[in-house]
């Protein structure tokens, strides 16, 4: 029987543990957004521990992580989660990455959500070469709202 209170002590710290990881490496699975009296939509987002800007959201309403990339020209998705999202994979092009030249697919997202902050028919690219489950926020989502950073927060308004 104390063999058993161990194990169930042990497997809760482990849960605990893991869960505290998780918050670390993505700071914002609950993003704070919040509509001013205007209707700008506003997101608020908590750096990592590693100063990269993650966070929680959606596309054509299935949740996926999001690595904000303001390097990247357009939403990037792995190619594993594109096939997960059942996103169709259109023409073929050769883009340059940080790892070299590559080739990726072109796709339009019905709907891209970050927090309360929602565009529609997003181009976006698939790269098949890319490891993990993690989407590049790029450049043709980023540029169409107002970015501030402070004190290792990013706020995106939507006007």
């Amino acid at each position: 029987m104390i063999y058993g209170a161990w194990i169930i002590a042990l497997l809760m710290l482990t849960w605990l543990f893991d869960n505290y990881l998780g918050k670390q490496h993505n700071p914002n699975q609950m993003v704070s957004s919040e509509i001013d009296g205007n209707g700008i939509r506003e997101v608020t987002l908590k750096q990592n521990r590693q100063g990269h800007y993650i966070a929680s959201g959606f596309i054509n309403e299935q949740k996926v992580t999001f690595l904000v990339d303001t390097g990247a020209t357009t939403v990037s998705i792995p190619g594993n989660l594109a096939n997960k999202l059942n996103l169709p994979f259109g023409l073929a092009q050769r883009v340059r990455t940080a790892n070299g030249d590559t080739i990726a697919y072109s796709t339009t997202l019905n709907s891209i959500r970050l927090g309360n902050i929602k565009l529609y028919k997003l181009k976006a690219t698939i790269a098949p070469k890319m490891a993990g489950d993690g989407v590049l926020l790029g450049m043709n989502f980023m540029r169409q709202l107002e970015m501030i950073q402070r004190d290792n927060q990013l706020t995106l308004r939507q006007h």
